[in-house]
């Protein structure tokens, strides 16, 4: 999968957990102010139930809105074999075993999966324990995730 088209399918993806999210928290928001929700009693915790659903989702709204706004803005920068892995670099790693895997090092977002099967692409950030081992490694070398060895076998 080329960088151009990934970067389209994170901003197309955010934007649509964006949209999805916003609904949801009017949607809870209405019911936390709905005259009918109204406390009766000290056990009457709707009203309440809801209104903390709507804080949850408002909060996740502006984080996804943050990751939509640093993705639309993000530079794609080619992989550089002197300065190593860096954000917006798209890394291949394989295991002992020979299993190939994708991982996007994105500024946020971590954990968004874009693609299927052979071309499943996982974003990470360096903030995760991966991106913290990747940042600055180049293709051909090994980073040890736990019990876990993996190979850097290209870059872009």
């Amino acid at each position: 999968m080329d960088k151009p088209h990934l970067l389209a399918q994170i901003v197309a993806t955010l934007e649509h957990d964006l949209d999805v999210l916003t609904r949801a928290a009017q949607t809870a928001y209405e019911a936390a102010t709905a005259e009918e929700n109204i406390a009766e009693n000290k056990y009457d915790t709707l009203g309440l139930e809801a209104s903390y659903l709507a804080t949850g989702q408002a909060r996740r709204s502006a984080e996804i809105r943050q990751a939509l706004q640093i993705y639309q803005q993000l530079l794609l920068r080619a992989y550089d074999p002197a300065r190593g892995v860096q954000v917006s670099n798209l890394v291949t790693l394989e295991d002992e075993a020979g299993e190939r895997r994708q991982v996007f090092l994105g500024p946020e977002a971590a954990g968004l999966k874009i693609g299927d099967g052979d071309k499943l692409v996982t974003v990470i950030t360096p903030r995760s324990p991966l991106g913290q081992l990747l940042l600055g490694k180049r293709v051909d070398d090994e980073v040890s995730l736990g019990m876990q060895i993996l190979f850097i076998v290209d870059a872009a």
